[in-house]
């Protein structure tokens, strides 16, 4: 396969795109060190991932805001420290301030001259709609969890893709999903016969961060440690 056998790119928003683990580490760091907590901020993103991941397989209606809202009070309620009704909210509400990686918004104006841009994320379409204003581009289509009432890894999400990717015009074996987690995306997308680009962002760091480890062996077919790494090659 070469990057230019494809006429559509999907892309995970939250941790490819926008800068999750930065924007959910600044909600947590200011509620763990009020409640005297010691926790360094990887510690507390790999201890919060279990809990949202395991509240979007329990809850998978469940608004994107109310997911983050239930996994706040799980992960104090491990740790031991108190969860207040606005330390809830103040993470439900964060999505919006979650910053764009530096290389987001070129790299997908680059590629959108090329590809059909999709987007397929975990979370709701308020949530997202106030992100791509930091993105700044127009994509062709957008699947959230919202629209689907699953979360992925949920195979149902990458099926509703397959739906978007039909509906679009976009011919079987044109669409290449791109993104950082290999746990959500990467195993899914995989199983789905999808061809995957890995925008490993944590490359130069150990552990899993804010995304729970892979729960199979995967292999992407291409890995690029940023965006801009990625648009680069495939405009090579």
């Amino acid at each position: 396969m070469n990057l230019d056998d494809f006429d559509a790119l999907s892309f995970d928003c939250y941790g490819t795109l926008i800068d999750w683990e930065a924007g959910i580490a600044a909600v947590l760091r200011s509620w763990a060190d009020r409640r005297g907590l010691t926790l360094d901020d990887e510690a507390l993103l790999t201890a919060f991932s279990a809990h949202e991941a395991r509240a979007e397989t329990e809850h998978p209606t469940d608004l994107y805001p109310d997911i983050l809202a239930r996994s706040i009070r799980e992960l104090g309620a491990e740790l031991g420290a108190e969860v207040t009704e606005q330390d809830a909210a103040a993470l439900a509400g964060s999505v919006g301030d979650w910053p764009a990686f530096d290389d987001s918004h070129e790299a997908l104006t680059l590629l959108g001259t090329r590809y059909q841009l999709i987007i397929l994320s975990n979370v709701d379409r308020a949530s997202f709609t106030r992100s791509n204003k930091r993105l700044g581009v127009k994509f062709t289509g957008v699947v959230t969890a919202e629209d689907v009432g699953s979360y992925k890894p949920a195979q149902r999400n990458f099926k509703a893709l397959d739906a978007e990717r039909r509906r679009l015009g976009i011919a079987d074996g044109k669409l290449l999903h791109v993104a950082q987690s290999l746990f959500h995306d990467h195993v899914p997308a995989k199983k789905a016969g999808l061809p995957t680009v890995w925008i490993n962002r944590r490359h130069d760091r150990p552990g899993w961060g804010a995304t729970p480890a892979p729960i199979a062996p995967v292999t992407p077919d291409w890995e690029f440690s940023s965006m801009a790494a990625f648009a680069a090659a495939a405009h090579a």
